[in-house]
């Protein structure tokens, strides 16, 4: 690699929502979008909610002549919502699905129905292998009594969980989306612990946009307000990650955000706002190894946020395995009561008050064992992330007992965003 290789990196994240029927205006605001992405032309533009194939395809191919590549990542009955249109080739692309994401039974939610996962492409720059990740998780909903707490937290892990894995032939990372997360939220915090992301709202030399670099923000006409009372300001819930490996560089040389309006036209693009971050890409000579005593301040935090997660975990999958339990003595309770009728049936005595409570208590059996058997599966998929969790807080401890030498491997993701962000 040349000394004085540089790379600009021009990146653009919005979640659309393009829910067919529900959201407002959603043709004429895909439109607007496909004319500002064309006359923007960003390296890459990374979407969610894009709940409906027919979006993507007229997306597809109002953008075909700035943004050649492209792909759909589809999950779940619905969909994950997530695509992404590219300046340049695509080497490959897969996804995640979110193990845990939501329940069957909020069906005015809908999240469960949604599939909801990361997609991942691989993109070569100049040379250098890009890993690029858009993801959707679970919404909130309701701050003060989230239900979805520990499901958002789940997903978070996997997140990082997945980037930690995948990216380690890549030479620069980037993962944008909605996560659903507060900056000092618990899930945001693992990822970013985990993995050694940087955000570019609190990396940027230059920022311009909503307060606070909401990504949700009162002024947005499609945005309800009463989801923000207790945030004068909106939320920041959008995030453009990115981070480098050893011997890059990446700076976040300027951060933009729609201020609740399409710059363009004036009517917002979506309830939430869009980033348009430039990533600057350059070579960087090696930098001394980070000594024992700071290696292992630099660890102190992520053992902190591991310990949380696994407080969290350990709440939800007792209460997992709670409903599972209440759903497995009404599915015996069920049964009695089919054997009951039956014998009741038989004897003829009783034939038409049996007849009559035939079918809801078929429907009660029925309905405890879709619970049952939904809840174990939240159990398991749970119990999953709790036991990578342990695994990695383990090692963790033993890293931090015996020094940096013991664990090369262990930190390598971590300690790569680490060094990227002290030269």
């Amino acid at each position: 690699m040349k000394p004085n290789f540089s790379l600009r990196l021009r990146v653009f994240n919005l979640n659309c929502w393009g829910i067919p029927y529900l959201s407002k205006h959603r043709a004429d605001r895909m439109k607007r979008l496909g004319d500002f992405l064309n006359m923007e032309s960003f390296d890459l533009a990374l979407l969610e909610e894009v709940w409906s194939e027919q979006d993507f395809q007229y997306l597809r191919q109002k953008l075909l002549p700035t943004y050649p590549a492209a792909h759909y990542f589809r999950s779940g009955i619905i969909g994950s919502g997530l695509c992404v249109f590219s300046k340049h080739p695509i080497q490959e692309f897969t996804q995640h699905i979110f193990t845990v994401n939501g329940y069957p039974y909020m069906i005015h939610h809908g999240d469960w129905f949604c599939g909801k996962a990361v997609g991942l492409l691989v993109l070569q720059l100049s040379g250098l292998v890009l890993n690029a990740y858009v993801t959707h998780l679970h919404a909130e909903y309701n701050r003060q009594k989230d239900i979805y707490l520990a499901h958002r937290v789940a997903q978070a892990w996997e997140l990082a969980h997945f980037i930690h894995h995948t990216s380690k032939k890549a030479d620069m990372v980037l993962l944008c989306g909605d996560l659903n997360l507060h900056p000092k939220d618990l899930g945001y915090r693992l990822l970013k612990e985990w993995t050694g992301l940087h955000d570019a709202y609190l990396e940027t030399r230059d920022f311009k946009g909503s307060e606070e670099g909401c990504t949700m923000v009162p002024g947005n006409c499609y945005v309800n307000q009463k989801e923000l009372e207790r945030f004068p300001c909106g939320i920041r819930i959008d995030y453009v990650l990115y981070k480098a490996v050893s011997g890059l560089y990446i700076s976040c040389k300027t951060l933009k955000t729609t201020t609740g309006h399409d710059p363009h036209s004036g009517s917002p693009l979506s309830d939430h706002e869009a980033l348009m971050a430039t990533l600057c890409v350059r070579h960087s000579p090696p930098q001394h190894n980070p000594s024992s005593t700071q290696g292992s301040a630099e660890r102190s935090p992520l053992i902190s946020v591991l310990r949380e997660t696994l407080t969290e975990l350990d709440l939800a999958v007792a209460q997992a395995c709670w409903w599972a339990t209440v759903a497995g003595y009404a599915i015996g309770l069920g049964l009695l009561l089919l054997a009951v009728l039956c014998a009741l049936a038989a004897g003829g005595g009783f034939r038409e008050v049996a007849i009559l409570l035939w079918t809801p208590s078929v429907g009660l059996t029925l309905a405890a064992g879709a619970v049952y058997i939904f809840h174990m599966q939240e159990a398991k998929g749970l119990c999953k992330a709790r036991a990578e969790l342990q695994h990695v807080l383990g090692r963790a401890r033993e890293a931090q007992d015996l020094g940096p030498e013991s664990q090369p491997a262990l930190f390598l993701g971590h300690q790569e965003g680490d060094r990227a962000e002290d030269q």
